[in-house]
């Protein structure tokens, strides 16, 4: 018997995003695109099976706790339920270190493959933050390229997005005045070089 999905675009400091659900949890999470409808769209194709509904309550906690995060308040989502049917069982082990990287911090996808035992792992972890069905719950915005540089962004906005949710989660933990100073040079924003 197919589970029962449902879906719901809410409004964040950087867009609407989406998240999908099922009775196991939270099956899926979209960033901002260009629009709701374009969010909604996108949603749509990855869960093809949800229909929008009102989210139940766990879902509104979930739906809560990304808003804050995104508005810069200091937010722990590592609490939110996920739906991990269909995801490969590496990806799961990869996704639950993932969750332990704090807002602001940043880890490498060799740091990861070596926590897990097997330096070799760390195409795989590119691979698995790539195929992240529940980006900002999984936060894959933190994991980076060996020696500070981006590696890639599935999301809508790729590398921009990346960027500014990093700099939302710095700017909680950190003096604005020194925000870029505490990122690496290769993930600085355009011009913030120029001070």
């Amino acid at each position: 018997m197919a589970k029962t999905i449902g879906m719901n675009i809410f409004d964040t400091a950087i867009g609407a995003c989406g998240v999908a659900w099922s009775e196991d949890g939270i099956a899926g999470v979209m960033l901002p695109g260009s629009s709701a409808a374009a969010a909604l769209a996108k949603l749509r194709q990855r869960h093809p099976e949800a229909r929008e509904a009102t989210p139940p309550a766990a879902v509104q906690e979930a739906i809560a706790l990304i808003g804050r995060l995104l508005k810069g308040e200091p937010t722990n989502l590592s609490t939110i339920v996920l739906d991990m049917e269909g995801v490969a069982d590496l990806n799961q082990a990869i996704y639950a270190i993932t969750r332990r990287i704090e807002p602001g911090a940043t880890r490498t996808y060799g740091e990861i493959a070596k926590e897990m035992g097997d330096p070799l792992l760390a195409r795989a972890v590119g691979q698995a933050m790539g195929s992240n069905p529940f980006p900002i719950v999984v936060p894959c915005h933190r994991v980076l390229a060996a020696g500070g540089k981006t590696g890639g962004f599935s999301a809508p906005g790729g590398v921009d997005t990346k960027f500014r949710i990093l700099q939302i989660e710095q700017a909680q933990n950190r003096d604005p005045n020194s925000l870029f100073d505490s990122l690496p040079l290769a993930i600085k924003p355009r011009g913030s070089e120029q001070r």
